[in-house]
């Protein structure tokens, strides 16, 4: 089935070449019943042209000499060919064909049929079936050409994407192998001893209190780091689905969702630091990732905070908005800062992974000299929320045309082209290629330059044979001698100069006219002014300036 677009397309033309051919037909003095049925007959050829290419263009070509309504619809289907007919000698086979037959039928056809009229005809034919055919076919092949390398070169991109992905692959597994044997160790013994230190009598309530948390804290941080380590080293989101224990295989490990903000707060007040949850809405779960994000913005809100504001008052507000979660940490102001330098890392690290969700994280300073660190989280995450590390929504370069977007073709074997492409290239070596249609369309273009000039030429010469002007006619005399009044006007042999036509008045008795064309224009377009002297006895006995049909 066509689309609509093109349903209307081809209506629309079909329509405009049978119009086309009812108006040159009756341009051509045929008959309004000729030109109607010739007009219709050109609209359904052109409908039957993508089918049916080369019976159409035999049909074009063989109706064009009869009847000039078909003039139009010769050079749609023409081009039409041109694109359609496979193979590069099927297509000069048909086209020398249409060629012929149009220049035979017109030689049949013209009752004054002469050498120099079948030369120009010749030429005006070749303009409308072969310079029309070729620029069809060239602009076939090379639009042909074009989608494959476009395709190519998506295949490419993809194929270098997927190496950049297995070079970032072995790059994390490097990565996490060196995390492992040393961020581990390290937290291990900082367990190890503040577990430790906890259990010494020496050591008051206060203090066993602070070894603790530090203890808490050292036990998270190895959770964290083996959930780190394991999305280095697999290339997958290692937050769990949704009913598995949020803190890994260890069903003791604090959760890393929403769940665990009361954890993180907690933690803080053990430090000393005053912290306040403030919960609205109606609580409703979130996807995995978000529910990583929201606690990953608790988390750096609440470190930021210890960092740069240490003692301020912190408030944690939770709040479920019809369509996503907003998530705020804001501390008071504080008296002296810190000092301590901040890189930044953080918050960017932040704003991706809330990006990766379909969210967003804004963050600055408060009208009371505090900072305010908020996220936007949807509850339902874009796409698959199991895939971390994904391209920006915006990247299209590796992408087909042919296909969705992001939908791979098959990964290209570097021994050999896409098949696409490798027909492409054998239809260039067998001659069918863009380099053969240049250079046989640049020659037929100097050919048909050579064939304009020539004709223009020819057809000035012949004219200058066959017409005189007004002026000339009344300079001659009746009375003069015939060789003096021939001597003073051209002789009249020319394929232009076809005879006095119908409507001249008859001839004196015994007498030889000579019939000239007038160079101004008749009344109508079916009536030619026409001159006429004719001679009798060696002198000019008449000379009569009349319209012929």
């Amino acid at each position: 089935m066509w689309p609509a677009r093109r349903v209307v397309g081809e209506t629309f033309l079909s329509l405009a070449l049978a119009l086309s051919g009812v108006g040159a037909g009756l341009l051509d003095d045929e008959n309004a019943a000729v030109a109607v049925g010739v007009g219709l007959l050109a609209g359904l050829l052109s409908l039957l042209r993508r089918g049916l290419p080369a019976s159409v263009l035999l049909a074009a070509a063989a109706g064009s000499a009869p009847f000039f309504g078909f003039a139009p619809l010769l050079l749609v289907v023409a081009w039409s060919a041109g694109r359609r007919i496979d193979g590069l000698g099927r297509a000069c086979g048909v086209f020398a064909l249409a060629y012929g037959l149009a220049l035979g039928l017109t030689a049949a056809w013209e009752s004054h049929a002469s050498l120099p009229l079948l030369a120009v005809a010749g030429m005006f034919i070749l303009v409308a079936i072969v310079v029309p055919g070729l620029a069809g076919r060239y602009w076939s092949q090379r639009r042909t050409l074009t989608d494959t390398l476009h395709e190519y070169n998506a295949q490419l991109l993809r194929e270098r994407a997927m190496i950049v992905g297995q070079a970032r692959m072995l790059e994390r597994q490097r990565i996490a192998q060196d995390m492992h044997d040393s961020l581990g160790h390290q937290l291990a013994l900082i367990a190890v001893h503040t577990g430790a230190l906890e259990v010494d009598r020496a050591l008051t309530d206060q203090q066993r209190e602070a070894v603790g948390v530090l203890r808490e804290a050292s036990v998270a941080a190895m959770h964290e780091l083996r959930d780190v380590v394991g999305v280095l080293r697999d290339g997958a989101d290692a937050t769990p689905a949704a009913g598995a224990p949020q803190g890994g295989d260890d069903p003791g490990a604090p959760s890393r969702g929403v769940a665990g903000i009361d954890d993180l707060a907690e933690t803080s007040r053990k430090a000393g630091t005053a912290v306040e949850i403030r919960r609205s809405g109606e609580v409703r779960p979130l996807a995995t990732t978000a529910d990583h994000a929201a606690y990953r913005v608790v988390q750096e809100g609440l470190t930021n905070a210890h960092k740069h504001a240490p003692g301020a008052s912190i408030s944690i507000g939770l709040r479920y908005e019809p369509d996503s979660l907003v998530v705020e940490v804001a501390n008071g102001p504080v008296a002296a800062p810190s000092g301590v330098a901040s890189g930044g890392q953080g918050l960017t690290g932040l704003a991706e992974r809330a990006r990766l969700v379909g969210g967003m994280v804004h963050a600055g300073p408060t009208a009371d000299g505090g900072f305010r660190l908020a996220g936007v989280l949807p509850y339902t995450s874009p796409g698959d929320a199991r895939k971390t590390f994904v391209a920006p929504q915006d990247d299209f370069r590796a992408q087909s045309p042919a296909g969705p977007g992001g939908e791979a073709g098959p990964v290209i074997e570097w021994n050999g082209l896409p098949k696409e492409l490798a027909r492409a290239v054998n239809r260039t070596k067998r001659g069918n290629g863009i380099a053969i249609g240049c250079g046989v369309a640049a020659l037929i273009g100097v050919v048909l330059v050579i064939a304009v000039v020539v004709g223009v030429v020819f057809l000035v010469r012949e004219a200058d044979k066959a017409m005189i002007e007004p002026a000339q006619y009344e300079a001659v005399k009746i009375g003069q001698s015939e060789r003096s009044v021939r001597d003073a006007l051209p002789h009249g042999d020319s394929f232009m100069n076809t005879g006095p036509g119908a409507g001249a008045p008859p001839e004196p008795d015994g007498s030889t006219c000579l019939t000239l064309l007038s160079s101004e224009i008749g009344s109508s377009l079916d009536a030619d002014p026409v001159f006429r002297f004719c001679f009798k006895d060696g002198k000019l006995i008449e000379k009569k300036s009349f319209e012929a049909t």
